[in-house]
């Protein structure tokens, strides 16, 4: 790192401070103004900071699922539309996977900050938005054979002239949507957020004043710093991890999840190179979703280094074209949430793995995402995503966590209170699934179990689950978690056993029934039996 001029070191901590409580602010005022419970109450949202040459400076502290994919955003939306011909109340919008974006539900906003005429920065802000069309309600059909299956998709546009929403354009939001109010009151609190994140960034350079761009190079560069000098610390050497998903949705075939990485100095490669081809179905995830992957693992290595870009200079991120982890236009990426998991739990792995003092077993490495739209017996019609965890894999140090989401996830349950008030269903069952972490010195973290029955009327599910065909390997002797398992209850007791990604019909009287997988177990197995294909049969 280049020597700090004196006259900047009063400045660098509270400078580094007042960012990342700006980022954390915008991201409380995102959830909190969101209309729909996916980001209002489960936090599926994220919000970041940048400078005028779209380089990270600042980023919240959650969605680690999203907050990756906001680089790659801001640099499509620059490429599109030069920072010299944007003026003030401009704001920019999209969704495209092969223009920045992640899958189409998330919709990232971006807004440059002005100080009169003079360009500051950016705000980004991106959501996942409850309904963008598509065959299915929520948008995520977990049959997908391309992405004009999963919604309405946007390359960067101008959203935003004056600080006012385009109305053209929220005509076509609009007309796309099966929850138009709840898309354009989601809307509304990304531009909030980006409001207010843009007024504290001006305050913030304006008590700079001509130390602002200086103090936010130092910034970076210390992150950088930080970064190398925990490469440093550990061996050279090259490791890999392979894992894999159930299945893409369309054919039964699992998908493969490779990653090598190359340690050397203070630089790292991680290269998916091996990984399976691009699949029929939505389990691609565009390099803006790899991305998340890579950004959190490269945060782990120097947690308390400052929160930008600077991390990812040591990094070479290899994507092989026509790969899972890089698919081709018009490949289906609504399930990528399944994948990038996986390949963030691959690179923790593989990382792990010959460092024994601070190896930890997979995790479960889980997300199920579950998409219920219905009406109801007088007519109205309700929809609600709700993601459910797992379980975090026992370490060196400590058992896992249960019923956590772990990896590029930190989404927190949709409280049942929230689901009973939204939609007509109840939720009769609510816990962790025990038994299901694997044994070991130290056990891995168990899933979450779930019974909802449905009240009235009727519903089309859509269900993303993982790990019904797989499990979470335990690592230095621990064996590995339980299996997933789902299923619906039908009225006669009749019982129908769901893949890994489905879609069925909901009737009341109907339970549906989820069990996540647990977490890999960590050292030496106890002598507490365990049983990893462990399944209930009734809720």
């Amino acid at each position: 790192m280049t020597p700090v001029a004196p006259e900047l070191l009063p400045h660098i901590e509270p400078a580094r401070l007042t960012l990342q409580a700006i980022a954390d602010r915008m991201q409380n005022s995102l959830v909190s103004g969101a209309r729909s419970a996916i980001a209002r109450e489960a936090g599926d949202a994220a919000a970041a900071l940048f400078m005028a040459d779209g380089t990270l400076i600042a980023q919240a502290r959650s969605l680690p699922l999203l907050l990756g994919s906001l680089i790659p955003a801001v640099q499509a939306t620059l490429k599109a539309f030069p920072a010299s011909a944007m003026q003030p109340g401009d704001g920019y919008l999209l969704n495209d996977p092969w223009n920045g974006g992640a899958h189409l539900p998330d919709l990232t906003l971006i807004r440059p900050v002005f100080d009169g005429n003079s360009l500051t920065g950016f705000g980004a802000a991106s959501l996942h938005h409850q309904d963008v069309g598509g065959i299915t309600p929520g948008s995520i059909p977990p049959n997908a054979r391309s992405i004009f299956e999963e919604g309405l998709r946007l390359p960067p546009v101008r959203s935003h002239r004056a600080g006012k929403l385009e109305p053209a354009l929220a005509a076509i939001l609009t007309a796309n949507s099966r929850t138009p109010d709840a898309l354009l009151g989601d809307l509304a609190s990304q531009w909030s957020c980006l409001a207010l994140g843009g007024r504290e960034l001006v305050q913030l350079a304006a008590r700079l004043g001509a130390n602002y761009l200086p103090v936010c190079r130092t910034l970076i560069s210390q992150s950088e710093t930080m970064t190398r000098a925990a490469l440093l610390r550990e061996p050279d050497g090259t490791s890999a991890w392979e894992d894999q998903l159930d299945s893409d949705g369309v054919t039964t075939d699992p998908v493969k999840i490779r990653v090598q990485l190359e340690k050397s100095g203070d630089r790292i490669r991680i290269d998916f190179t091996g990984s399976s081809p691009q699949t029929t179905g939505p389990a691609n995830a565009a390099p803006a979703a790899m991305m998340a992957a890579a950004l959190y693992f490269m945060r782990c290595l120097a947690p308390d280094a400052p929160n930008n870009a600077g991390c990812l200079a040591p990094l070479d991120l290899v994507l092989p074209p026509g790969s899972v982890v890089n698919p081709d236009y018009p490949a289906a990426v609504n399930a990528r949430t399944a994948t990038v998991k996986l390949a963030c739990n691959a690179i923790i792995s593989a990382w792990s793995r010959d460092r024994s003092a601070t190896s930890a077993a997979a995790n479960a490495g889980v997300a199920t995402v579950i998409a219920f739209g219905g009406t109801t017996t007088d007519g109205q019609r309700y929809q609600l995503t709700e993601i459910v965890a797992s379980g975090a894999g026992g370490s060196s140090l400590a058992p896992g966590a249960s019923g956590l989401s772990t990896d590029v996830g930190n989404a927190r349950n949709t409280p049942v209170e929230i689901i009973e008030r939204e939609t007509p269903i109840l939720v009769e069952s609510y816990g962790f699934n025990p038994g299901s972490g694997g044994g070991g010195q130290h056990r891995g973290g168990d899933g979450l179990r779930r019974c909802y029955l449905l009240t009235e009327g009727a519903a089309q599910v859509s269900y993303r689950g993982e790990r019904h065909d797989s499990q979470a390997r335990g690592l230095q002797g621990g064996s590995s978690g339980a299996t997933s398992c789902a299923q619906v209850i039908r009225q006669n007791g009749d019982t129908e056993q769901l893949t890994a990604r489905t879609q069925i019909q909901w009737r009341a009287g109907e339970r549906l029934l989820i069990e996540t997988a647990g977490a890999g177990g960590w050292g030496a197995v106890d002598a507490t039996p365990h049983n990893p294909a462990i399944r209930r049969t009734e809720c």
